[in-house]
Protein backbone atom coordinates (compact mmCIF):
# COMPACT_ATOMS: atom_id res chain seq x y z
CA UNK A 1 0.00 0.00 0.00
CA UNK A 2 1.35 3.45 -0.89
CA UNK A 3 2.33 5.49 2.17
CA UNK A 4 0.81 8.58 0.58
CA UNK A 5 -2.59 6.85 0.65
CA UNK A 6 -2.07 5.44 4.12
CA UNK A 7 -0.97 8.76 5.62
CA UNK A 8 -4.18 10.46 4.45
CA UNK A 9 -6.08 8.40 7.02
CA UNK A 10 -4.22 10.14 9.87
CA UNK A 11 -5.20 13.59 8.47
CA UNK A 12 -3.13 15.79 10.81
CA UNK A 13 0.65 15.39 11.09
CA UNK A 14 4.03 16.98 10.50
CA UNK A 15 6.14 15.52 7.70
CA UNK A 16 9.91 15.19 7.75
CA UNK A 17 11.21 14.06 4.35
CA UNK A 18 9.25 12.87 1.31
CA UNK A 19 7.01 9.83 1.29
CA UNK A 20 6.25 9.93 -2.43
CA UNK A 21 6.53 6.52 -4.06
CA UNK A 22 7.10 4.61 -0.81
CA UNK A 23 5.22 1.32 -0.62
CA UNK A 24 4.43 -0.14 2.80
CA UNK A 25 4.61 -3.91 3.08
CA UNK A 26 3.83 -4.16 6.79
CA UNK A 27 3.25 -2.10 9.94
CA UNK A 28 5.25 -2.88 13.06
CA UNK A 29 5.56 -1.53 16.61
CA UNK A 30 8.41 -3.83 17.66
CA UNK A 31 11.74 -3.01 15.99
CA UNK A 32 12.80 -6.68 16.20
CA UNK A 33 9.89 -7.68 13.95
CA UNK A 34 10.62 -5.06 11.28
CA UNK A 35 11.47 -6.32 7.80
CA UNK A 36 12.10 -4.58 4.48
CA UNK A 37 9.30 -2.21 3.54
CA UNK A 38 7.89 -1.81 7.06
CA UNK A 39 6.34 1.30 8.57
CA UNK A 40 7.60 1.50 12.17
CA UNK A 41 5.29 3.14 14.72
CA UNK A 42 6.93 4.37 17.94
CA UNK A 43 4.87 3.68 21.05
CA UNK A 44 5.64 4.89 24.57
CA UNK A 45 5.09 2.02 26.98
CA UNK A 46 5.35 1.78 30.75
CA UNK A 47 8.92 0.50 30.62
CA UNK A 48 10.01 0.82 26.98
CA UNK A 49 9.87 3.80 24.60
CA UNK A 50 9.74 2.82 20.94
CA UNK A 51 11.39 6.11 19.95
CA UNK A 52 14.63 4.70 21.33
CA UNK A 53 14.63 1.90 18.74
CA UNK A 54 14.22 3.93 15.57
CA UNK A 55 17.74 3.18 14.30
CA UNK A 56 17.25 -0.54 14.97
CA UNK A 57 14.01 -0.44 12.98
CA UNK A 58 15.70 1.35 10.07
CA UNK A 59 18.59 -1.12 10.10
CA UNK A 60 16.05 -3.95 9.91
CA UNK A 61 14.37 -2.42 6.86
CA UNK A 62 11.87 0.23 7.99
CA UNK A 63 11.22 2.70 5.16
CA UNK A 64 9.36 5.28 7.26
CA UNK A 65 8.68 6.14 10.91
CA UNK A 66 5.59 7.35 12.76
CA UNK A 67 6.48 9.16 15.99
CA UNK A 68 4.94 11.51 18.51
CA UNK A 69 8.26 13.15 19.37
CA UNK A 70 10.66 15.10 17.16
CA UNK A 71 13.30 12.63 16.01
CA UNK A 72 16.16 12.56 13.54
CA UNK A 73 16.12 9.67 11.08
CA UNK A 74 17.51 8.70 7.69
CA UNK A 75 14.01 7.82 6.42
CA UNK A 76 10.84 9.96 6.31
CA UNK A 77 9.19 10.67 9.66
CA UNK A 78 5.48 11.31 10.18
CA UNK A 79 5.03 13.06 13.53
CA UNK A 80 1.58 12.80 15.10
CA UNK A 81 0.02 13.88 18.39
CA UNK A 82 -0.76 10.33 19.53
CA UNK A 83 0.91 7.24 18.07
CA UNK A 84 -1.53 4.88 19.80
CA UNK A 85 -4.44 6.36 17.85
CA UNK A 86 -2.34 6.63 14.72
CA UNK A 87 -1.39 2.94 14.97
CA UNK A 88 -5.05 1.91 15.20
CA UNK A 89 -6.05 4.13 12.26
CA UNK A 90 -3.16 2.91 10.14
CA UNK A 91 -3.73 -0.75 11.00
CA UNK A 92 -7.45 -0.50 10.26
CA UNK A 93 -6.69 1.12 6.88
CA UNK A 94 -3.79 -1.20 5.99
CA UNK A 95 -5.93 -4.29 6.62
CA UNK A 96 -8.96 -2.71 4.88
CA UNK A 97 -11.24 -2.25 7.91
CA UNK A 98 -11.84 -5.96 8.63
CA UNK A 99 -14.10 -5.36 11.64
CA UNK A 100 -16.72 -3.89 9.28
CA UNK A 101 -17.09 -7.33 7.71
CA UNK A 102 -17.57 -9.22 10.98
CA UNK A 103 -20.18 -9.56 13.70
CA UNK A 104 -18.05 -8.54 16.70
CA UNK A 105 -19.19 -9.06 20.27
CA UNK A 106 -17.22 -7.35 23.04
CA UNK A 107 -17.43 -8.61 26.62
CA UNK A 108 -16.21 -6.56 29.58
CA UNK A 109 -16.45 -6.82 33.36
CA UNK A 110 -14.36 -7.96 36.31
CA UNK A 111 -15.52 -11.57 36.39
CA UNK A 112 -17.13 -13.96 33.95
CA UNK A 113 -15.64 -12.65 30.70
CA UNK A 114 -13.88 -15.87 29.72
CA UNK A 115 -16.78 -18.14 30.62
CA UNK A 116 -19.17 -15.89 28.70
CA UNK A 117 -17.01 -16.01 25.56
CA UNK A 118 -17.03 -19.82 25.74
CA UNK A 119 -20.81 -19.88 26.13
CA UNK A 120 -21.29 -17.52 23.20
CA UNK A 121 -18.88 -19.54 21.09
CA UNK A 122 -21.02 -22.62 21.75
CA UNK A 123 -24.25 -20.77 20.92
CA UNK A 124 -23.06 -19.22 17.66
CA UNK A 125 -21.41 -22.46 16.55
CA UNK A 126 -24.68 -24.26 17.22
CA UNK A 127 -26.40 -21.55 15.16
CA UNK A 128 -24.22 -22.51 12.19
CA UNK A 129 -21.76 -19.62 12.36
CA UNK A 130 -18.00 -19.91 12.06
CA UNK A 131 -16.59 -18.20 15.14
CA UNK A 132 -13.39 -16.77 16.53
CA UNK A 133 -12.62 -16.00 20.17
CA UNK A 134 -10.02 -13.61 21.58
CA UNK A 135 -9.45 -13.69 25.32
CA UNK A 136 -7.50 -14.50 28.44
CA UNK A 137 -6.78 -18.12 27.58
CA UNK A 138 -6.09 -17.95 23.85
CA UNK A 139 -7.18 -16.74 20.44
CA UNK A 140 -9.25 -19.31 18.59
CA UNK A 141 -10.18 -19.18 14.91
CA UNK A 142 -12.51 -22.04 14.09
CA UNK A 143 -10.76 -25.09 15.56
CA UNK A 144 -7.27 -23.54 15.53
CA UNK A 145 -5.82 -21.92 18.66
CA UNK A 146 -3.06 -19.34 19.09
CA UNK A 147 -1.38 -17.86 22.20
CA UNK A 148 -2.04 -14.25 23.22
CA UNK A 149 0.08 -11.99 25.44
CA UNK A 150 -2.79 -9.92 26.88
CA UNK A 151 -6.49 -10.49 27.52
CA UNK A 152 -7.11 -7.92 24.78
CA UNK A 153 -4.17 -7.60 22.36
CA UNK A 154 -2.96 -4.32 20.83
CA UNK A 155 -4.67 -2.65 17.88
CA UNK A 156 -2.11 -3.86 15.34
CA UNK A 157 -2.55 -7.49 16.40
CA UNK A 158 -6.33 -7.11 16.40
CA UNK A 159 -6.76 -5.59 12.94
CA UNK A 160 -4.21 -7.96 11.42
CA UNK A 161 -5.95 -10.99 12.87
CA UNK A 162 -9.46 -9.71 12.17
CA UNK A 163 -8.43 -9.62 8.50
CA UNK A 164 -7.14 -13.18 8.88
CA UNK A 165 -10.53 -14.14 10.31
CA UNK A 166 -12.37 -12.54 7.38
CA UNK A 167 -10.12 -14.43 4.96
CA UNK A 168 -10.97 -17.67 6.77
CA UNK A 169 -14.71 -16.98 6.44
CA UNK A 170 -15.33 -16.26 10.11
CA UNK A 171 -18.73 -14.73 10.75
CA UNK A 172 -18.77 -13.91 14.47
CA UNK A 173 -15.89 -12.76 16.69
CA UNK A 174 -16.30 -12.90 20.47
CA UNK A 175 -13.75 -10.80 22.32
CA UNK A 176 -12.87 -10.16 25.94
CA UNK A 177 -12.22 -6.44 26.40
CA UNK A 178 -10.27 -5.50 29.52
CA UNK A 179 -10.27 -2.13 31.24
CA UNK A 180 -6.56 -1.81 30.43
CA UNK A 181 -7.30 -2.32 26.74
CA UNK A 182 -10.02 0.32 26.79
CA UNK A 183 -7.98 2.94 28.62
CA UNK A 184 -4.90 2.22 26.48
CA UNK A 185 -6.77 2.39 23.18
CA UNK A 186 -6.13 -1.18 22.09
CA UNK A 187 -9.60 -1.53 20.56
CA UNK A 188 -9.63 1.79 18.71
CA UNK A 189 -11.18 1.28 15.29
CA UNK A 190 -12.88 -2.03 16.10
CA UNK A 191 -16.49 -1.81 14.94
CA UNK A 192 -18.38 -3.68 17.66
CA UNK A 193 -21.90 -4.91 16.97
CA UNK A 194 -22.78 -5.96 20.49
CA UNK A 195 -21.18 -5.26 23.84
CA UNK A 196 -21.89 -6.91 27.18
CA UNK A 197 -21.17 -5.88 30.78
CA UNK A 198 -20.92 -8.71 33.31
CA UNK A 199 -20.17 -7.04 36.67
CA UNK A 200 -17.68 -4.83 38.48
CA UNK A 201 -15.81 -5.58 41.69
CA UNK A 202 -12.44 -4.63 43.12
CA UNK A 203 -9.56 -5.38 40.78
CA UNK A 204 -6.80 -3.50 38.94
CA UNK A 205 -6.74 -0.66 41.48
CA UNK A 206 -2.98 -0.67 41.05
CA UNK A 207 -3.76 0.78 37.61
CA UNK A 208 -7.07 2.63 38.07
CA UNK A 209 -7.05 5.09 40.95
CA UNK A 210 -10.49 4.06 42.26
CA UNK A 211 -13.61 2.09 41.40
CA UNK A 212 -15.23 5.01 39.59
CA UNK A 213 -12.26 5.32 37.22
CA UNK A 214 -12.30 1.55 36.75
CA UNK A 215 -16.02 1.67 35.89
CA UNK A 216 -15.48 4.61 33.54
CA UNK A 217 -12.87 2.59 31.64
CA UNK A 218 -15.39 -0.23 31.22
CA UNK A 219 -18.03 2.22 29.99
CA UNK A 220 -15.77 3.25 27.10
CA UNK A 221 -16.70 0.00 25.36
CA UNK A 222 -20.34 1.08 25.34
CA UNK A 223 -19.46 4.55 24.07
CA UNK A 224 -17.46 2.94 21.28
CA UNK A 225 -20.58 1.36 19.83
CA UNK A 226 -20.91 4.74 18.13
CA UNK A 227 -23.70 7.28 17.99
CA UNK A 228 -25.44 6.25 14.77
CA UNK A 229 -28.43 3.99 15.29
CA UNK A 230 -28.21 0.58 13.67
CA UNK A 231 -30.25 -2.61 13.87
CA UNK A 232 -26.95 -4.46 14.19
CA UNK A 233 -25.90 -2.77 17.43
CA UNK A 234 -27.05 -3.32 21.00
CA UNK A 235 -25.78 -3.32 24.58
CA UNK A 236 -26.35 -6.04 27.16
CA UNK A 237 -25.95 -5.22 30.87
CA UNK A 238 -26.22 -6.96 34.23
CA UNK A 239 -29.14 -5.18 35.87
CA UNK A 240 -28.14 -6.54 39.29
CA UNK A 241 -24.85 -4.59 39.19
CA UNK A 242 -24.89 -1.07 40.67
CA UNK A 243 -22.67 0.01 37.76
CA UNK A 244 -25.12 -1.07 35.04
CA UNK A 245 -26.65 2.39 34.81
CA UNK A 246 -23.25 3.90 33.96
CA UNK A 247 -22.90 1.47 31.07
CA UNK A 248 -26.42 2.21 29.85
CA UNK A 249 -25.80 5.97 29.87
CA UNK A 250 -22.59 5.53 27.88
CA UNK A 251 -24.37 4.18 24.81
CA UNK A 252 -27.09 5.55 22.54
CA UNK A 253 -28.06 2.06 21.40
CA UNK A 254 -30.83 -0.23 22.69
CA UNK A 255 -30.07 -1.98 25.97
CA UNK A 256 -31.04 -5.50 26.98
CA UNK A 257 -30.85 -6.08 30.74
CA UNK A 258 -30.38 -9.42 32.44
CA UNK A 259 -30.47 -10.42 36.09
CA UNK A 260 -31.88 -12.49 38.90
CA UNK A 261 -32.91 -9.92 41.50
CA UNK A 262 -33.91 -7.02 39.23
CA UNK A 263 -36.78 -6.51 36.82
CA UNK A 264 -34.70 -7.46 33.78
CA UNK A 265 -35.64 -8.32 30.19
CA UNK A 266 -33.75 -11.60 30.50
CA UNK A 267 -34.17 -13.22 33.90
CA UNK A 268 -33.79 -16.52 35.76
CA UNK A 269 -36.36 -18.18 38.01
CA UNK A 270 -36.75 -21.52 39.77
CA UNK A 271 -32.98 -21.90 40.22
CA UNK A 272 -31.85 -25.26 41.58
CA UNK A 273 -28.17 -25.79 42.41
CA UNK A 274 -26.54 -29.15 42.98
CA UNK A 275 -23.06 -30.70 42.83
CA UNK A 276 -24.04 -32.07 39.43
CA UNK A 277 -24.98 -28.72 37.91
CA UNK A 278 -27.81 -26.24 37.47
CA UNK A 279 -31.46 -26.37 36.52
CA UNK A 280 -33.39 -23.12 36.04
CA UNK A 281 -35.88 -21.28 33.86
CA UNK A 282 -34.87 -18.43 31.55
CA UNK A 283 -37.42 -15.76 30.68
CA UNK A 284 -36.91 -13.60 27.58
CA UNK A 285 -38.90 -11.34 25.28
CA UNK A 286 -38.57 -14.07 22.63
CA UNK A 287 -40.02 -16.79 24.84
CA UNK A 288 -39.19 -18.80 27.95
CA UNK A 289 -37.30 -22.06 28.29
CA UNK A 290 -35.55 -24.26 30.86
CA UNK A 291 -31.88 -25.14 31.04
CA UNK A 292 -30.19 -28.12 32.66
CA UNK A 293 -26.39 -27.88 32.63
CA UNK A 294 -23.40 -29.45 34.36
CA UNK A 295 -22.02 -25.98 35.10
CA UNK A 296 -22.74 -25.01 38.67
CA UNK A 297 -22.75 -21.95 40.91
CA UNK A 298 -24.98 -18.89 40.94
CA UNK A 299 -22.31 -16.93 39.07
CA UNK A 300 -22.81 -19.27 36.13
CA UNK A 301 -26.50 -18.44 36.10
CA UNK A 302 -25.43 -14.84 35.46
CA UNK A 303 -22.96 -15.94 32.79
CA UNK A 304 -25.66 -17.89 30.97
CA UNK A 305 -28.17 -15.04 31.26
CA UNK A 306 -25.59 -12.71 29.72
CA UNK A 307 -25.06 -15.15 26.85
CA UNK A 308 -28.81 -15.38 26.32
CA UNK A 309 -29.09 -11.57 26.26
CA UNK A 310 -26.42 -11.30 23.57
CA UNK A 311 -27.86 -14.11 21.47
CA UNK A 312 -31.44 -12.84 21.73
CA UNK A 313 -30.27 -9.40 20.59
CA UNK A 314 -28.85 -11.15 17.50
CA UNK A 315 -32.07 -13.04 16.79
CA UNK A 316 -30.67 -16.47 17.63
CA UNK A 317 -33.58 -18.81 18.34
CA UNK A 318 -34.28 -19.81 21.93
CA UNK A 319 -34.19 -23.49 20.92
CA UNK A 320 -30.63 -23.06 19.61
CA UNK A 321 -29.61 -21.18 22.75
CA UNK A 322 -31.08 -23.86 24.99
CA UNK A 323 -29.37 -26.67 23.09
CA UNK A 324 -26.01 -24.88 23.18
CA UNK A 325 -26.11 -24.06 26.89
CA UNK A 326 -26.92 -27.65 27.76
CA UNK A 327 -24.01 -28.86 25.61
CA UNK A 328 -21.34 -26.80 27.38
CA UNK A 329 -19.01 -29.06 29.36
CA UNK A 330 -17.01 -26.41 31.21
CA UNK A 331 -14.33 -23.77 30.83
CA UNK A 332 -10.63 -24.42 31.59
CA UNK A 333 -9.70 -23.17 35.04
CA UNK A 334 -13.18 -21.92 35.87
CA UNK A 335 -14.70 -24.00 38.69
CA UNK A 336 -12.88 -26.93 37.09
CA UNK A 337 -12.96 -30.17 39.06
CA UNK A 338 -9.78 -32.23 38.87
CA UNK A 339 -10.95 -35.62 37.63
CA UNK A 340 -9.78 -38.47 39.84
CA UNK A 341 -10.89 -41.46 41.89
CA UNK A 342 -10.37 -39.59 45.16
CA UNK A 343 -13.17 -39.57 47.75
CA UNK A 344 -12.78 -35.80 48.03
CA UNK A 345 -13.17 -33.03 45.43
CA UNK A 346 -10.49 -30.64 44.19
CA UNK A 347 -11.66 -27.55 42.33
CA UNK A 348 -9.33 -25.18 40.45
CA UNK A 349 -10.62 -21.68 39.80
CA UNK A 350 -9.19 -18.43 38.43
CA UNK A 351 -10.78 -16.44 41.30
CA UNK A 352 -8.28 -13.67 42.00
CA UNK A 353 -10.53 -10.86 43.21
CA UNK A 354 -12.49 -10.59 46.46
CA UNK A 355 -15.81 -10.82 44.64
CA UNK A 356 -14.89 -13.81 42.47
CA UNK A 357 -13.43 -15.69 45.45
CA UNK A 358 -16.60 -15.06 47.45
CA UNK A 359 -18.79 -16.22 44.55
CA UNK A 360 -16.88 -19.47 44.19
CA UNK A 361 -16.89 -20.17 47.92
CA UNK A 362 -20.61 -19.42 48.18
CA UNK A 363 -21.20 -21.94 45.41
CA UNK A 364 -19.06 -24.52 47.23
CA UNK A 365 -20.99 -23.79 50.44
CA UNK A 366 -24.14 -25.03 48.72
CA UNK A 367 -22.42 -28.24 47.61
CA UNK A 368 -20.27 -29.25 50.57
CA UNK A 369 -20.64 -32.52 52.44
CA UNK A 370 -17.69 -32.12 54.80
CA UNK A 371 -14.92 -29.50 55.13
CA UNK A 372 -14.12 -26.68 52.72
CA UNK A 373 -10.36 -26.09 52.50
CA UNK A 374 -9.08 -23.14 50.48
CA UNK A 375 -5.59 -22.65 49.04
CA UNK A 376 -5.16 -19.04 47.97
CA UNK A 377 -2.61 -16.29 47.44
CA UNK A 378 -2.41 -12.89 45.73
CA UNK A 379 -0.39 -11.72 42.77
CA UNK A 380 2.61 -9.45 43.21
CA UNK A 381 2.89 -5.94 41.71
CA UNK A 382 -0.88 -5.58 41.82
CA UNK A 383 -3.48 -3.89 44.03
CA UNK A 384 -2.32 -4.49 47.62
CA UNK A 385 -5.60 -3.36 49.18
CA UNK A 386 -7.44 -6.48 48.04
CA UNK A 387 -5.03 -8.85 49.82
CA UNK A 388 -6.56 -8.67 53.33
CA UNK A 389 -10.04 -8.68 51.80
CA UNK A 390 -9.37 -11.93 49.99
CA UNK A 391 -7.84 -13.43 53.13
CA UNK A 392 -10.90 -12.53 55.20
CA UNK A 393 -13.28 -13.95 52.58
CA UNK A 394 -11.31 -17.21 52.47
CA UNK A 395 -11.42 -17.42 56.27
CA UNK A 396 -15.15 -16.66 56.44
CA UNK A 397 -16.26 -19.36 54.04
CA UNK A 398 -13.65 -22.06 54.70
CA UNK A 399 -13.08 -24.55 57.49
CA UNK A 400 -9.36 -24.24 56.89
CA UNK A 401 -7.20 -21.96 54.74
CA UNK A 402 -3.67 -22.32 53.44
CA UNK A 403 -2.17 -19.05 52.23
CA UNK A 404 0.49 -19.53 49.59
CA UNK A 405 2.35 -17.87 46.74
CA UNK A 406 0.47 -16.99 43.54
CA UNK A 407 2.42 -15.08 40.86
CA UNK A 408 4.74 -12.99 43.07
CA UNK A 409 6.34 -11.31 40.05
CA UNK A 410 8.96 -8.89 41.44
CA UNK A 411 7.67 -8.92 45.04
CA UNK A 412 8.83 -11.15 47.87
CA UNK A 413 6.18 -13.84 48.45
CA UNK A 414 6.58 -13.45 52.22
CA UNK A 415 5.62 -9.77 51.96
CA UNK A 416 2.46 -10.57 50.01
CA UNK A 417 1.50 -13.24 52.54
CA UNK A 418 2.07 -10.83 55.41
CA UNK A 419 -0.26 -8.34 53.71
CA UNK A 420 -2.89 -11.07 53.55
CA UNK A 421 -2.61 -12.42 57.08
CA UNK A 422 -1.83 -9.33 59.16
CA UNK A 423 -4.92 -8.52 61.16
CA UNK A 424 -6.54 -11.94 60.99
CA UNK A 425 -8.07 -12.74 64.36
CA UNK A 426 -9.13 -16.32 63.67
CA UNK A 427 -6.54 -19.06 63.64
CA UNK A 428 -7.86 -21.76 61.29
CA UNK A 429 -5.13 -21.15 58.73
CA UNK A 430 -1.47 -21.70 58.02
CA UNK A 431 1.05 -20.20 55.63
CA UNK A 432 2.98 -22.43 53.22
CA UNK A 433 4.88 -20.17 50.87
CA UNK A 434 5.74 -22.75 48.20
CA UNK A 435 2.59 -23.36 46.14
CA UNK A 436 3.39 -26.98 45.29
CA UNK A 437 4.10 -27.76 48.94
CA UNK A 438 0.80 -26.13 49.91
CA UNK A 439 -1.20 -28.23 47.44
CA UNK A 440 0.62 -31.44 48.48
CA UNK A 441 0.06 -30.72 52.17
CA UNK A 442 -3.67 -30.09 51.85
CA UNK A 443 -4.36 -33.07 49.59
CA UNK A 444 -2.23 -35.26 51.83
CA UNK A 445 -4.58 -34.51 54.75
CA UNK A 446 -7.88 -34.55 52.81
CA UNK A 447 -10.80 -36.54 54.18
CA UNK A 448 -13.75 -38.11 52.41
CA UNK A 449 -16.30 -35.49 51.34
CA UNK A 450 -13.90 -32.54 51.62
CA UNK A 451 -13.91 -29.89 48.91
CA UNK A 452 -10.52 -28.32 48.26
CA UNK A 453 -10.49 -25.03 46.36
CA UNK A 454 -7.21 -24.01 44.69
CA UNK A 455 -7.86 -20.38 43.80
CA UNK A 456 -6.13 -17.67 41.82
CA UNK A 457 -4.43 -19.17 38.79
CA UNK A 458 -7.07 -21.28 37.09
CA UNK A 459 -6.05 -22.07 33.50
CA UNK A 460 -2.54 -20.59 33.86
CA UNK A 461 0.31 -22.99 33.20
CA UNK A 462 3.06 -20.91 34.76
CA UNK A 463 4.15 -19.14 37.94
CA UNK A 464 5.85 -15.80 37.41
CA UNK A 465 8.77 -15.18 39.79
CA UNK A 466 11.18 -12.27 39.32
CA UNK A 467 10.18 -11.78 35.71
CA UNK A 468 10.59 -15.45 34.77
CA UNK A 469 7.64 -17.71 34.01
CA UNK A 470 8.19 -21.19 35.41
CA UNK A 471 5.93 -24.04 34.32
CA UNK A 472 3.27 -24.58 36.96
CA UNK A 473 -0.27 -25.85 36.51
CA UNK A 474 -2.53 -26.16 39.57
CA UNK A 475 -4.47 -28.96 37.88
CA UNK A 476 -1.36 -31.01 37.10
CA UNK A 477 0.10 -30.46 40.56
CA UNK A 478 -3.17 -31.39 42.26
CA UNK A 479 -3.60 -34.56 40.19
CA UNK A 480 -0.03 -35.66 40.94
CA UNK A 481 -0.69 -35.12 44.65
CA UNK A 482 -4.00 -37.01 44.48
CA UNK A 483 -2.46 -39.99 42.68
CA UNK A 484 0.44 -40.06 45.14
CA UNK A 485 -2.01 -39.90 48.05
CA UNK A 486 -4.16 -42.72 46.64
CA UNK A 487 -1.14 -45.03 46.32
CA UNK A 488 -0.24 -44.69 49.99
Amino acid sequence: MLLTDLSKKIKHYHMQGSIDGITIESIEMNSREVENGALFVCLEGFTVDGHEFVEDAINNGAVAIVSQKPISASVPVIQVADTIKALAILADAFYDSPSNELNIIGVTGTNGKTTLTYLLDEIYTKAGKKTAVIGTIEMKIGDDTYPVANTTPDALFLHKNLRKMVNQNVDTVIMEVSSHALSLGRVYGVDFNRVCFTNLSQDHLDYHKDMDEYAYAKSLLFAQLGNKFSDEKSAIVNADSPYSRMMERATSHPVISYGIDSNALVSATNIHLSPRGLVFDINTSNGNFSVETNLTGKFNVYNMLAAVGVAVSDNVSTSTIQEALEAVKGVPGRFEAVKSEAPYTVIVDYAHTPDSLENVLLSIEELKENRVITIVGCGGDRDRSKRPKMANIAMEYSDYVVFTSDNPRSEEPATILEDMTDGLTQTHYEVIENRKDAINAVIGEADEGDIILIAGKGHETYQEINGIKHHFDDRETALEAINSNLKE
